[in-house]
């Protein structure tokens, strides 16, 4: 089925030689793709699994935590449940502050989308993307006030607001060196600290001035007063007690950087590190002890809503709490694995299982609501795993292992497969009759290919060690006679005779082909290296590209039925097409961690699994197209025309609007043209936009519409 694991280093060419009057339109098309709005969701770890870079509490109950790709979590019950708030961008999130109960700002951006402020009046309902009149990535945010705010980032960036946000100014900082934290005892004093580089204004941030030190990277930073500051660097804590007119520095026994500080009274305070470390003072940073975190993750915010509690958050979406003042700290967030996780089944809707790289077998009986771990310690790399029905099933993975099930997976029992090479995927015709394909491919050194084939459900495996020169990754059978195997080198083998006989077929393709698809006797799919998709529509005796370049590897395709089909990759990429693969659209992704396997149960409910214990659900076929707000459409009438378009485009819908507000969105997410409507029928002049395809939304009380046009 689907295969894939090493990560060679292989350069891919554009293939567009092959076919190329008819994929001239796909390509072109794909350079304008679809970009869907995720709607995928994390069933481990819990609650989610990016990184959180800052916590934030407004009492001891309701707090917030933000992160990678636009995470936004919020508590209200001290931590003991957390809600995925709905994002308005993937920027990563480094900071979070509130002003009261209601009104928050998170600061953050990346090199693609430039720096990024949001604001919630509603305490995270709903979040505004301000204007803030920079392209620099910002790293913290700080209000001495309701409307006094300091944001810092970048090349010496500082930003501040009068006006609770509304509008933001540039002030000079002096320095075009990075700065990552900013604090302030009043609307005048304050420090921005980063990398060699401490600044002070008493002004206002009217002007900046260098504070008397510099110390390699500055990370975090906490003023009790006017007068007395601590700031984070490598294990170390500056303090000053004169303003910032001289430091002192202290070793904290922390063997990394200390990315956060928080200081509860005058004398007790806490920093984290990025080696997993909580350090604790008890006289006013003059000494430090380091706590038992329970974590080797980086952790990057400590904030403690009274004395005695306090919260943590780090890497990998990791929250600890403690509620006696850091003697001892719990892990809120959960996960059931944190292994590599290379292939998911589900032989019905609600029984599933996950194969990963510590030999551990993961299975669920109600559709992912939780997984358990139902075997472990093999003691090998599991990469594949098939049910022929909801009791047996047979996992393969490195030096040859087979093993076998016939209760579910309660117990397993070896299979001889006659060799020591890595086994990579696995695909049974029927009861008795099932296949598995490898190689000894180790590390990046190029092997031969292997088949198995057994007759008598495993327990006897017949060998054909010279079948093909390249390692197999995947395979797929058709019927008990036509099954197709992909792999290095570009590789597809056909047999038409049960396996006895294997033909190769050349694709063209230079790289690694990771998994193989077929959706009815002609029509098939392979995914590989350079995020390569190539189709057949013949029996698999030619291939031609249909897309190539989204991410660097794609490892997995599964489809649906003969037009819906999925294909995942590095980055957490995830693909969708629903033209029987001649464009594919990429889904916003909800994470960055490898993903290696993909599978749906019916036309909604897919599953998605990767590295580091990733396991990603959803139950709507996986997104909609970009702009759309978390509300599926309850009824999609619109009616857009001419299309394509040049000049201008009426749209119409059958559903009479009620305060509809009506929103023209390019692929990257931008609103160009908004409009309140009450008429079934509006034509918008589209003169002045660029060529390329663009979205509608239309949002009428609780119903959201969609649709798409062409500008040429």
């Amino acid at each position: 089925m689907n295969r894939k694991m090493w990560l060679p280093e292989t350069i891919v060419f554009l293939l567009n030689y092959l076919h190329m009057k008819k994929i001239y339109f796909s390509i072109c098309f794909l350079l304008l793709s679809t970009i869907v709005f995720s709607q995928w969701e994390w069933q481990n770890p819990l609650p989610q699994g990016n990184i959180l870079s800052s916590v934030f509490f407004t009492d001891v109950n309701t707090g917030y935590a933000v992160g990678y790709l636009g995470t936004i979590l919020k508590t209200t019950d001290g931590g003991s449940t957390w809600t995925l708030l709905y994002r308005g961008t993937t920027s990563f999130l480094h900071s979070v502050y509130f002003t009261d109960a209601n009104t928050g700002y998170a600061v953050g951006g990346d090199f693609k989308t430039g720096g990024t402020i949001l604001k919630t009046t509603n305490g995270g309902t709903t979040w505004t993307i301000l204007t803030i009149g920079t392209t620099n990535e910002l790293n913290s945010i700080y209000f001495p006030n309701a409307c006094t705010g300091y944001a810092v980032g970048y090349l010496g960036t500082i930003l501040k607001t009068t006006d609770g946000g509304n509008t933001w100014m540039i002030q000079s900082s002096g320095t075009n060196l990075h700065l990552f934290s900013t604090f302030f005892t009043d609307a005048n004093k304050g420090f921005a600290v980063g990398f060699q580089t401490i600044i002070k204004t008493i002004d206002g941030g009217a002007t900046w001035t260098v504070s008397g030190y510099s110390y390699d990277k500055l990370s975090s930073l906490f003023s009790l007063d006017s007068n007395v500051t601590y700031i984070g660097g490598m294990g170390v804590i500056l303090k000053t007690i004169n303003g910032g007119t001289s430091w002192t520095t202290t070793s904290t026994g922390a063997s990394n950087t200390l990315t956060s500080i928080y200081f509860t009274d005058t004398n007790t305070g806490y920093a984290v590190s990025l080696s997993g470390d909580i350090v604790k003072t008890i006289n006013g940073g003059t000494s430090w002890v380091v706590l038992s975190s329970g974590t080797t993750y980086e952790l990057c915010s400590v904030y403690f809503p009274n004395g005695n509690i306090g919260y943590v958050v780090g890497d990998a979406g990791i929250i600890l709490k403690t509620t006696n003042s850091g003697t001892n700290w719990n892990e809120l967030s959960s996960s059931v694995t944190t292994e590599n996780l290379n292939s998911v089944f589900f032989p019905n809707s609600n029984t599933g299982y996950i194969v990963g790289n510590h030999g551990n077998i993961l299975k669920t009986v109600n559709g992912g609501s939780n997984w358990t771990i139902c075997s472990s310690g093999m003691g090998y790399y599991l990469q594949d795993i098939f049910f022929n029905d909801a009791n047996t099933g047979y996992v393969v993975g490195f030096n040859g292992a087979i093993k076998k099930t016939t209760d579910g997976g309660t117990t397993w029992t070896d299979q001889s497969s006659g060799t020591i090479d890595n086994l990579w995927s696995v695909y049974f015709t029927d009861e008795n009759t099932g296949y598995i394909v490898g190689g000894d491919r180790d590390t990046w050194n190029l092997g031969p290919g292997i088949i198995l084939k057994t007759i008598d459900g495993g327990t006897t495996w017949t060998l054909y060690p010279d079948t093909v020169t390249y390692t197999l990754y995947s395979v797929y059978f058709l019927d008990t006679n036509t099954g197709y195997a992909s792999g290095d080198g570009g590789t597809i083998l056909k047999t038409t005779d049960g396996g006895i006989t294997w033909t190769a077929i050349s694709t063209g393709a230079p790289g690694i082909l990771y998994s193989i698809y077929f959706t009815d006797t002609n029509t098939g799919y392979t995914v590989g290296d350079g995020a390569i998709i190539l189709k057949t529509i013949d029996s698999g005796a030619t291939w031609y590209v249909v897309s190539s370049g989204k991410s660097t590897w794609l490892f997995s395709v599964y489809f649906t039925d003969e037009i819906t089909g999925y294909a995942v990759g590095d980055d957490g990429r995830i693909l969708k097409t629903t033209d029987g693969g001649e464009t594919w659209n990429v889904l916003s992704s909800i994470t960055d961690r490898l993903l290696m396997s993909v599978y749906f149960t019916d036309a909604q409910t897919g599953y998605a699994v990767g590295w580091i214990g990733c396991i990603l659900n959803t139950t709507n076929g996986g997104g909609f197209p970009v702009g759309l707000n978390e509300l599926p459409s309850k009824s999609n009438t619109l009616n857009i025309y001419p299309n394509p378009t040049s000049t201008q485009v009426t749209i119409k819908t059958s559903v009479i609007p009620t305060k509809g507000h009506l929103s023209i969105i390019n692929p990257n997410g931008q609103q160009l043209i908004t409009r309140q409507i009450s008429e079934p029928e509006t034509v918008i002049d589209i003169s002045t936009l660029p060529n390329g395809v663009y979205f509608v939304r239309l949002t009428n009380d609780k119903t959201v519409e969609v649709g798409k046009f062409i500008k040429k």
